[in-house]
C-alpha cells in the first residue's frame, strides 16, 4: 500500500475524534518520515551493491604469455616443487575417478550412450583406476573401458 492510499484514512480517523492534531501537520510529518526512510534505505544499498557485484576488474589476469611460460618450464624436465609426485595417488575414491573420466567418455561416445551403460564397474588397482560399462543380460555389444592412473590423471587407455 502506498503514501497516497493510506492518506485518505488517516485524514478520516482525525477528522473523527478529537486528537487535538492537525491533519496537515500529521501529514507532513507521515510524508518527512517516509522520505527519510527511503533516504536511508537507498544509501544503504547504494553502500552494499559494491559487495554484492563481482566484475573481471576486480580479478588479475596473467595472460597467455605467462601460461605459455608456465607450461615450458613444467614440460623442460627441470626439478621442480610441485603437488604431483606420480608416487601418491591423488584420484582417491571411486566419485573423482568417475567424474574425470564420464566427461572424456560422452565426448568420445555421447552422453546417452555411456549413461546407458550404468552402473559402472571400477577398481582400483596397483594405483590405476579401471573403469567399464556394464550391459543388461542378453544384450548385444560392447562397453567402454577407460583406465586412469591416480597419481596423475592420465588416460592411459
Amino acid at each position: 500500500m502506498r503514501i497516497k492510499d493510506i492518506l485518505p484514512l488517516i485524514r478520516l480517523l482525525l477528522s473523527s475524534g478529537d486528537i487535538g492534531v492537525s491533519t496537515n501537520a500529521m501529514t507532513t510529518q507521515l510524508l518527512e518520515m517516509t522520505t527519510a526512510r527511503a533516504i536511508y534505505f537507498f544509501m544503504l544499498l547504494m553502500l552494499t551493491q559494491p559487495a554484492c557485484s563481482q566484475q573481471l576488474n576486480d580479478r588479475t589476469v596473467l595472460g597467455r604469455a605467462y601460461a605459455e611460460k608456465e607450461l615450458k618450464f613444467a614440460l623442460g624436465g627441470k626439478i621442480q616443487h610441485n603437488i604431483i609426485d606420480n608416487e601418491n595417488a591423488i584420484i582417491k575414491d571411486s566419485v573423482t575417478a568417475i567424474s574425470i573420466a564420464e566427461p572424456i567418455l560422452f565426448s568420445i561416445y555421447g552422453k546417452d550412450n555411456i549413461t546407458r551403460q550404468r552402473p559402472y564397474e571400477i577398481y582400483f588397482i596397483d594405483k590405476y583406476w579401471v573403469i567399464s560399462g556394464t550391459l543388461l543380460e542378453n544384450s548385444v555389444g560392447g562397453t567402454f573401458l577407460i583406465i586412469v592412473d591416480a597419481r596423475n590423471s592420465k588416460i592411459v587407455k
